[in-house]
């Protein structure tokens, strides 16, 4: 017999208490209403593949969008799709606490800036709430309204550039994506004093507390994670070794070398090394040159005792994991934030 209209469902989430849920809307939609913001780079349209839970109990059978996204250990394991799940018995979650950290933030866009003819750096000026608590690395959810290209409200993950000391101002630097949706609006469309909203903080690539040399590596809008580590770094006194390679193609995507060797002369021991994979010969580089992998194979010590942090591509990324763990590097000391 069907539950009679206006029926509500206990939802427990971790170890916290049960709270009460309207039964037949989606999971991401319900833990939204009660503030717990739950990655999902489409907006709960079932095509991203971000929204993962664990269920414990009371969800239905998966559905077919699920079992294209989640793999078969992912199943196994519990997981599952929050814009699929229907509220529609009592249910226990468990999910990251980071997740109950996460808030919505509107803000005005308050400066605009090319770093090069593909990355632009956003400044947005926060509103409501005034200030945001982050670790320097995490991202943040960008909410991209509805326009000529998309009829519907999606939104993209990016990454933090500004340290956490800014609460109030938040600088994002972002690479245009063929066709993307997401970069399409901001590059294009975005305009200054425009309000917009977004949510986080997200994600687990920050700088652990050690006191181990540091290797740095991205590429492109990659930087925006490192430069937001290096900030803070800086801003704390932080004393440890560091070394960033930045992969770019020639010179034109070369961008904030005037902050880098600021870095340079305010941080003890860190050096900024980028390499051009196909230098153009009015480029008159003379420095590193090849793939970021090569450089690495080039200038790492072997075996090397320090922590890696890396911000690229999926592909970039697992490239230079297999370098670093020819040169001793264990999983442990490897830290990644991969985009697609």
């Amino acid at each position: 017999m069907p539950e009679p209209a206006g029926t509500t469902m206990s939802i427990t989430i971790n170890d916290r208490p049960a709270f009460p849920a309207p039964m037949g809307r989606s999971l991401l939609t319900t833990l939204k209403e009660q503030n717990i913001f739950v990655p999902s780079a489409c907006g709960g349209h079932g095509i991203c593949g971000l929204c993962r839970v664990k269920v414990l109990s009371g969800a239905g059978p998966g559905t077919d969008r699920e079992k294209a996204l989640l793999s078969d250990a992912d199943r196994r394991a519990g997981m599952r799709l929050a814009c699929q799940v229907r509220v529609e018995r009592d249910l226990r979650l468990a999910i990251p606490d980071d997740f109950f950290h996460a808030r919505e933030y509107k803000a005005e866009v308050v400066a605009l800036r090319n770093l090069t003819a593909d990355i632009r750096e956003i400044t947005l000026q926060l509103q409501s709430p005034p200030a945001m608590d982050f670790k320097a690395g995490q991202y943040i959810q960008f909410r991209i309204p509805p326009y000529d290209q998309s009829r519907r409200i999606i939104y993209r993950a990016y990454s933090i550039a500004s340290p956490p000391s800014a609460h109030d101002r938040l600088e994002l630097e972002i690479r245009q994506v063929f066709n993307g949706v997401g970069t399409t609006y901001i590059l294009n469309h975005l305009k200054l004093h425009t309000p917009v909203v977004f949510n986080g903080p997200y994600g687990d690539f920050y700088l652990r507390d050690s006191e181990r040399a540091i290797i740095l590596i991205a590429g492109g809008s990659g930087m925006a994670p490192m430069k937001a580590i290096l900030g803070d770094m800086q801003e704390r006194k932080i004393r440890r070794s560091i070394r960033y390679f930045f992969g770019a193609r020639n010179r034109a995507n070369l961008f904030l070398l005037d902050e880098m060797h600021r870095f340079e002369q305010s941080l003890p021991d860190f050096r900024f090394i980028p390499a051009l994979s196909k230098p153009l010969p009015e480029d008159q580089w003379n420095g590193e040159t090849g793939l970021i992998t090569e450089m690495l194979e080039r200038r790492l010590q072997d075996p090397y005792p320090g922590e890696a942090y890396l911000c690229g591509s999926p592909a970039m990324i697992q490239a230079c994991i297999n370098v670093l763990r020819k040169k001793g590097i264990t999983d442990n000391r490897i830290f990644y934030d991969a985009f697609a």
